[in-house]
């Protein structure tokens, strides 16, 4: 059911089948690996050039919070002119031309040259803002708050503070450490040996992170691998960080080199066209430059088992990570399970994979998936309400979901519940779906993904509308 608060303008579209899905295009830089160039690049030494930078709104909160830190964040044009990142509006940013191009120029601080914020940093929707500063800010020697939005101020944060308090950290947060508004006061940090509760990238860079301003080596044991972006470009920095399956070792006292980043296009956008054309009965969409980390392909490998038609060429290397151009094209999935070591390989594609999975033949089932209970929504919760309001038949589990395929969905209404991918999941159900899907809440995709309509109009000319 769509919903409205008073206090908020809530962006209503429509959503229909095309009669055919078909084109190029290039989406987003991926925003995890965008995280980390801005932020690590912030705490290092040096000038770095950052290519292909996706620039949507939770990259922009972590821009800005590093420049109220003190480093600086340019956009570099075409014609080599400079100007503050954050000075081109979100309405620019996502007019379909500029999403894919930002390049950016980061001068560093260096971690001994941050400086105290004026103001609270506000990491707005995004964990990894929030989580990666904390790591940054628990050894430095001022005072700082860290905040974010009503959402992300729900989600939990205990996980990162109770081992930055044992490495010395002093925090103080709400709801007893357990969630943002966070203060942290100046404190000298210690190594220490940890296991990681869960495979997380966020939780496992918040502690290297800390761990670089340590006295000691920091030891972390992870219980499944996780993506390893922060691994990669901290030793590209000059971190002596050492990797033995799940085990890292990282040394403390470290400084870091600036260095550039080019960044891939993000596999868990391009997610949302590449099973839109494998459900669409005619279709072939490429999305160029994708980002293939070995960490972040488990849909592929998903997809493929149920028998997706996807197309991987022109392999190559950017800037240390692995891409290629993709490839799907309509395809006759079936149903699988889904679990275990491999979803922290997926995890944020869940929502776009419960949907291809409600029009698959047989029984999809998702398990080891209950982190998704804590994202932006109650993501196991939302994407099986919304499904079901659709015509889906799912069935929602502790830790994940069952889902039993169906030959079509109705449409209707469909809500965003404040989540940039389930806004996202429901304009891909509209183009796959008998009826019109009504998404509720769809200015929300310009969280990741600001260019998003346009690649729709691009895909499937006037398939979408606003109401």
């Amino acid at each position: 059911m769509i919903t409205s608060g008073a206090a908020a303008t809530v962006e209503l579209r429509s959503v229909q089948a095309p009669a055919r899905l078909t084109g190029r295009i290039a989406v987003p830089g991926d925003k995890s690996i965008s995280h980390r160039a801005i932020l690590l690049n912030a705490i290092a030494t040096g000038s770095a050039g950052v290519t292909g930078a996706g620039l949507g709104a939770d990259c922009r909160a972590s821009i800005a919070s590093v420049e109220s830190l003190g480093a600086t964040v340019q956009r570099r044009w075409p014609d080599g002119s400079l100007s503050p990142a954050l000075a081109v509006p979100d309405s620019v940013v996502g007019n379909g031309a500029v999403h894919r191009a930002a390049d950016l120029v980061i001068e560093g601080a260096g971690g001994a040259g941050l400086r105290e914020p004026e103001e609270v940093l506000d990491a707005a929707n995004s964990g990894t803002t929030a989580r990666f500063l904390s790591g940054i800010l628990a050894g430095q020697p001022f005072f700082s708050v860290l905040t974010g939005d009503a959402s992300l101020r729900r989600r939990p944060m205990g996980r990162v503070i109770e081992p930055l308090i044992a490495m010395g950290a002093r925090i103080v947060g709400r709801d007893d450490n357990r969630c943002l508004p966070i203060a942290l006061s100046p404190a000298q940090l210690r190594a220490i040996e940890y296991e990681l509760p869960v495979a997380s990238a966020q939780l496992k860079s918040c502690l290297l992170l800390a761990g670089l301003q340590a006295t000691g080596a920091t030891v972390l044991h992870e219980p499944a691998a996780s993506r390893d972006h922060t691994e990669r470009l901290l030793r590209a920095q000059g971190a002596s960080l050492r990797v033995e399956g799940r085990h890292l070792t990282l040394a403390g006292d470290a400084a870091l080199a600036a260095v550039d980043v080019a960044v891939p296009g993000d596999l868990s956008s391009a997610a949302f066209w590449l099973v839109a054309a494998l459900l669409h009965p005619q279709a072939s969409v490429t999305i160029e430059r994708v980002g293939i980390n070995p960490g972040r392909t488990g849909l592929l490998d998903v997809l493929t088992e149920m028998g997706g038609r996807l197309t991987l060429t022109n392999r190559r290397q950017a800037g240390g990570e692995p891409v290629a151009d993709i490839t799907a094209e309509s395809s006759r999935l079936r149903g699988v399970r889904v679990g275990g070591e491999l979803i922290p390989r997926l995890l944020d594609e869940v929502p776009i994979l419960a949907l291809a999975a409600a029009l698959a033949e047989g029984t999809t089932t998702i398990h080891d998936a209950a982190e998704l209970r804590v994202k932006e929504s109650d993501r196991l919760a939302a994407v099986a309400g919304e499904l079901t309001t659709l015509g889906g038949q799912v069935e929602e589990l502790p830790d994940g979901l069952v889902i039993r395929g169906t030959p079509s969905l109705a449409g209707g209404e469909a809500e965003a519940h404040g989540d940039h991918r389930l806004a996202m999941m429901a304009c891909i159900a509209g183009l796959v779906s008998a009826g019109p899907v009504l998404v509720g809440g769809a200015e929300t995709v310009e969280v990741s993904y600001p260019g998003f309509w346009h690649d729709l109009e691009h895909l499937a000319p006037g398939a979408a509308r606003v109401l």
